[in-house]
């Protein structure tokens, strides 16, 4: 029996998030209405989400020994996220992101990646990384990061199966440089922008049947407002999301491959599983912060999805 359900392996960071009354352009003005700094990074997001809904979850990654480090290894703590697999180093500073969230919930988000882009190979126990049933993996901002997840994969054990959710930085160097990931990838959950990058088609289910196309067993696509499209080759299923006021959307994909994962460690079809990931998505955007309104097992139970 694997230790863990899921780990996670992807950036750090602390999210400075700035509520504006608009997002600026280039020599505009705007102010700021509110203020709030969370803990943040895709993948992280994503096993704090499956955490709150009962799965044994790690996570992989480097943090600075400085008070933004110590504040994301205690919030993954308060969540019981295993912190046994992230390095702590007395050089560098930890990774942090600026984000800027308008009246409608729309952001502009800037990356400061710190020691998020300095992990080596050298630095992950491949034998630890075993002991999971999947592994989730999302994007850095340095090249070196982006090769030791490479490398861990050709050393991996080949029955742990890998969720991929490329993030816009992935998406652009294109699938020749991504083919490494592509080829161990289980689930692939990309939004519509991103697979478009990813295979150039501008309709989201010829995209999709391209990746299946190229060995990804699932493919769960981010609609936004619209839900997502989901696909496993043999099934397709376009699934609405919850009707919801939205505050924030820092986080909403991170929160969808929360529930999507949870539904396939369940053993959900692909329609439910499909409805989970919309359900905490949705329940995601409802406050300020990536990880404020993540739902745990009662909150599903109520929606009759667990």
């Amino acid at each position: 029996m694997s230790r863990f359900d899921v780990i996670g392996f992807g950036a750090l960071n602390v999210d400075k998030l700035f509520k504006v009354n608009r997002i600026a352009a280039a020599d505009e003005e705007s102010f700021v209405v509110d203020y709030s700094e969370t803990c943040g990074g895709s993948a992280a997001n994503t096993v704090v989400g499956l955490a709150r809904l009962g799965c044994r979850v790690s996570f992989i990654g480097k943090v600075g020994d400085d008070a933004e480090g110590r504040f994301l290894l205690e919030d993954f703590r308060k969540d019981s996220v295993d912190t046994n697999g992230i390095k702590v180093v007395e050089s560098g500073r930890s990774g942090k992101a600026m984000g800027f969230v308008d009246k409608e919930g729309q952001r502009a988000l800037y990356i400061d990646p710190g020691v998020n882009s300095t992990i080596k190979i050298d630095e992950v126990d491949v034998n630890y990384v075993s002991n999971t049933k999947f592994l989730h993996l999302t994007s850095f901002v340095g090249e070196e990061s982006f090769q030791t997840q490479k490398r861990l994969l050709e050393r991996l054990h080949k029955e742990v199966k890998v969720s991929f959710d490329p993030g816009a930085l992935y998406a652009r160097v294109g699938l020749a440089k991504l083919k490494t990931i592509i080829d161990r990838t289980f689930v692939m959950m990309p939004n519509s922008g991103e697979l478009e990058l990813l295979t150039g088609k501008t309709d989201y289910e010829t995209g999709a049947k391209s990746l299946i196309e190229k060995g990804v067993n699932v493919l769960a696509v981010k609609l936004g407002s619209k839900g997502c499209y989901v696909t496993d080759g043999s099934e397709s299923h376009l699934v609405e999301p919850l009707k919801v006021k939205v505050v924030d959307t820092t986080g909403a994909g991170d929160a969808f491959d929360a529930g999507f994962l949870y539904g396939l460690l369940s053993g959900k079809d692909l329609y439910e599983c499909a409805k989970i990931g919309n359900c905490v998505a949705s329940r995601c955007v409802m406050a300020m912060g990536a990880r404020t309104s993540l739902p745990n097992l009662k909150d599903l139970k109520s929606y009759k999805l667990a």
